[in-house]
């Protein structure tokens, strides 16, 4: 790594990640066992969330890899397949029983000490969570010893607080705190979740409803964890636990994020897969909009800002560009080098996509997706419009400048390429066509990728014109024109064979789609 890669990437952090980045080489807090108090309170309203089959016949699947059980921590299939085994999110899904589900706890208790990702902050707060509402569910199978060790686990994340990573695992730890302190009436770590909490969301939930990390898939992961504290905390409003309008303030946040959610979902209510986005892992949009009804959380769809996106559609085209700014500065682990890259579909169905995501592991897969030349943008001399490195890491960012913003014209460029190489592109959509133009004053190698669909057929292309069984698209300024196989992936570890067209051109390139009548 080269030290002007690192000082880019470590200019952004804010002071607090980098003094606990210190804190947390220097002292790392221990568990400790330690009584709970006797105030558990069981109240909350159904979860709509239903769960997937995770654990069947003996068997866990994330991540769509399977594996019998040996360790929580064996690493046969790469860290996140290990954290999804410690969330322990699977107990409770249907055909387990809570007899069995107990079982599974016990022994995560007894291997606790040898379990190298149970003191993890992010797994132990999302565990907690599922354990809190396994109980919830199944009082008798909140014994002593169990209830015991959730809140010794709760004691310890209250310690160790993810403020050296920040963005949604620090969320994530507020959420764990608040629903905890609210199943437990303790009113320190409650005081603690509301400080948290409240700066928290008020950095990271933009003014327009979306997550500043830009990812629609954490959006709704968010989301439903929000709904959650609103549930929990809404239990104990008459013990006072809780600071007066802190259910009413969560539920204004769960409100505008709910609004974003329903402008950019698509017609099928799917997510458009922007940044680290994948299908299977995030509820489902009509299961997060049941549960926000039943808490009294309605809102109407909210127009696209701060969050970078744009939103194009004429009942036949449907577009989702994005021409924003990475807005998590401190924390773009989920970011992707997409600046001006977007998703289009023809009637509902997907017709122009990225290559999404397919893997966390810090491998080649992992760069090549979140960089630029795995969306539908300009790259220049192949080269990465924000320095995306390390799997979670970014460096030098792209900035953007809008110069049109309306609902069928939008121009704005970005200077990811230097100040030499200004890339500014227009998107135009008018009656059943979709423009694009480019514009890149550059001496430098020049590409535009349009990645098509997998079940898109091309029946033929030159560097005028390209025929699909749904639309044709009109190029002009193209220099050569190639069709490549391309893999890409709606979930994690599941690929599709696809094409894309790469357009080299010079100084200036412009395509239309026009649909099909």
């Amino acid at each position: 790594m080269k030290a002007s890669t690192f000082i880019s990437t470590v200019i952004h952090l804010r002071p607090e990640q980098i003094l606990f980045r210190i804190i947390r080489r220097l002292h790392t807090p221990g568990f400790k066992e330690v009584e709970c108090p006797d105030t558990v309170c069981f109240k909350h309203q159904t979860h709509p969330i239903s769960k997937p089959e995770s654990l069947k016949d003996g068997v866990f699947t994330f991540l769509n890899l399977s594996s019998l059980f040996n360790a929580w921590d064996n690493d046969c299939h790469g860290p996140l397949w290990d954290y999804n085994l410690n969330y322990m999110d699977w107990i409770g899904q249907p055909g387990v029983t809570p007899h069995e589900c107990a079982l599974w706890i016990d022994r995560f208790i007894s291997d606790f000490k040898d379990n190298s990702i149970a003191l993890a902050p992010y797994p132990t707060a999302l565990r907690c969570i599922n354990w809190i509402k396994f109980f919830c569910d199944n009082r008798s199978c909140a014994t002593p010893d169990r209830i015991n060790h959730l809140y010794s686990q709760l004691s310890l994340l209250s310690r160790k607080t993810e403020r050296n990573i920040g963005g949604n695992h620090l969320l994530e730890d507020a959420f764990a705190l608040t629903i905890g302190s609210a199943f437990f009436g303790d009113r320190k770590m409650a005081g603690k979740a509301v400080r948290i909490l409240k700066r928290e969301l008020k950095r990271q939930i933009l003014p327009d409803g979306a997550h500043y990390e830009q990812s629609p898939m954490y959006h709704c992961i968010l989301l439903d964890r929000l709904l959650d504290c609103i549930n929990y905390t809404s239990g104990r409003i008459d013990d006072n636990l809780f600071p007066a309008g802190f259910n009413s303030l969560l539920s204004e946040y769960a409100k505008t994020m709910t609004g974003h959610l329903k402008s950019i979902v698509w017609p099928d209510r799917t997510i458009p897969l922007l940044n680290d986005s994948a299908y299977g892992i995030a509820p489902q949009y009509s299961e997060l909009l049941d549960y926000a009804i039943r808490l009294g959380v309605e809102s109407d769809p909210a127009p696209m800002n701060e969050c970078g996106y744009r939103r194009f559609t004429d009942g036949r085209i449907d577009v989702i560009a994005d021409i924003g700014n990475i807005t998590a500065k401190d924390q773009p682990g989920h970011t992707h080098a997409d600046t001006f890259s977007y998703e289009l579909r023809i009637d509902g169905k997907p017709y122009i996509t990225d290559t999404g995501i397919s893997t966390y592991n810090k491998n080649d897969r992992r760069q090549y997706e979140r960089g630029t030349p795995a969306h539908n943008t300009v790259t220049v001399d192949e080269k990465d419009s924000s320095g995306v490195w390390g799997g979670f890491r970014v460096a030098g960012r792209a900035k953007v400048k809008i110069e049109q913003d309306s609902d069928r014209l939008i121009v704005a460029s970005h200077d990811g390429y230097g100040r030499s190489a200004i890339h500014t592109r227009s998107f135009r959509l008018e009656d059943k066509t979709f423009s694009i133009q480019d514009i890149c004053n550059t001496h430098k190698d020049t590409v535009s990728r349009i990645h098509f669909a997998p079940d898109v057929r091309i029946l033929s292309a030159d560097t005028s014109t390209i025929v699909t069984d749904n639309g044709s698209i009109h190029i002009e300024g193209a220099v050569r024109l190639d069709i490549k196989d391309v893999e890409s992936s709606v979930e994690y570890n599941v690929s599709r064979r696809g094409k894309v067209a790469e357009i080299s051109f010079r100084n200036r390139l412009a395509y239309t789609l026009h649909v099909n009548p």
